[in-house]
């Protein structure tokens, strides 16, 4: 029986990847601290900081994904103007949806 060995592709993270999970794993623990605020009634401005911080953390994460992906993954199709084309939609569709 014949197996296929798979690959996994490298991303335009890859090589942060550890320190990317890092960063999501402590902003899932903000989020956490922000379920606790609000269950024990804090002070709605302590909870609104918070909750601007969480969201400054994940619009870091998300501007550092889309620098990998145009550095790693677009060069690899800079040679095709038509897939460079359908990329830069894509990433656009993505930064669209990310700043609505």
């Amino acid at each position: 029986m014949n197996q296929i060995a798979t690959e996994t592709p490298e991303r335009g993270y890859s090589a942060e990847k550890d320190q990317l999970l890092k960063r999501l794993r402590r902003i899932e623990g903000q989020t956490r601290g922000l379920q606790a605020m609000v269950a024990e009634d804090r002070w709605c401005p302590d909870i609104l900081q918070q909750v601007a911080a969480v969201t400054a953390a994940l619009d870091k994460v998300a501007l550092g994904l889309a620098e990998g992906h145009v550095q790693h993954c677009m060069s690899e199709g800079a040679d095709d103007p038509r897939r460079l084309g359908e990329m830069t939609d894509e990433l656009m569709q993505a930064l669209g949806r990310l700043v609505r």
